[in-house]
């Protein structure tokens, strides 16, 4: 309960409003669905069938007295922010649902929905997919920084054999190395990968055609006189990157040799 100061101010008690240290992402997203009500209402329309999943903040005003919450999205990579004012709850969790329902009542979120023709069975589902990129993974960025570190120089996102469309996420042109960084729902990894239990035949033949496409894509490579590298992104980047690192100092070697 918030206490009192000297001179009867009432201060906010950190309960109302602070979030516990050390808490994970998913336990993070998890504490905003809750109080939206679910993931699928925490949707601000960005216009054109696009949407932008949206966190309600929490914070003191400058005497400690008041909560207020704000309303938190992101648009191409740039923060947006919109005031919901005071919320005046005993709990950081009703002061969150108070702070939904604010925005709610406001028009500021609602929810997705899908565009004609899309695989995703669901609103949640669609966001996912669109949240995974083709490059510039977290995975692909951490091992590219390891390699940069080591002194090492590629291209990023580039098609090793002239005439086809296979794009390898990093390339060594003279050594002729190309990196793949699969990603583990996408590549169907033996370890990570769970099969959808909505339109499962449909998910099931994307993944296999997904898993042929790399094989041939390798053998290709392969035939041509390249080295592939494959690592899961769930795999240590390090490890990876001594791979990597081997291959193309070796290869160079030769090339120069």
């Amino acid at each position: 309960m918030p206490g009192r100061g000297s001179v009867g101010t009432v201060i906010m008690a950190d309960r109302a409003w602070k979030a516990p240290t050390g808490r994970t992402p998913a336990e993070t997203t998890a504490e905003q669905d809750r109080a939206a009500g679910g993931r699928k209402g925490r949707m601000v329309d960005l216009g054109a069938s696009r949407y932008a999943r949206a966190s309600v903040d929490l914070r003191l005003n400058r005497t400690a007295t008041e909560v207020l919450a704000r309303l938190r999205w992101s648009d191409g990579g740039k923060a947006h922010t919109h005031e919901l004012g005071q919320v005046s709850r005993s709990t950081r969790a009703r002061n969150l649902s108070e702070g939904w329902t604010i925005a709610r009542n406001s028009g500021l979120v609602t929810t997705e929905r899908l565009p004609s023709g899309s695989w995703a069975s669901s609103a949640g589902a669609r966001a996912s997919m669109r949240g995974n990129r083709s490059r510039d993974t977290e995975p692909e960025l951490a091992l590219r920084r390891l390699l940069h570190r080591r002194g090492l120089r590629y291209r990023v996102s580039a098609r090793p054999i002239v005439g086809s469309r296979r794009t390898a996420d990093i390339l060594f042109p003279k050594a002729k190395v190309a990196v793949f960084v699969d990603g583990c729902f996408w590549h169907g990894c033996p370890e990570h990968h769970r099969p959808s239990s909505v339109n499962s035949t449909f998910w099931r033949d994307k993944i296999e055609q997904n898993r042929k496409r790399d094989a041939d894509t390798t053998a290709q490579l392969n035939t041509a006189g390249w080295t592939v590298i494959r690592a899961w992104e769930h795999e240590d980047p390090a490890t990876t990157a001594d791979l990597v690192e081997a291959a193309v100092r070796i290869r160079t070697s030769r090339a120069d040799g």
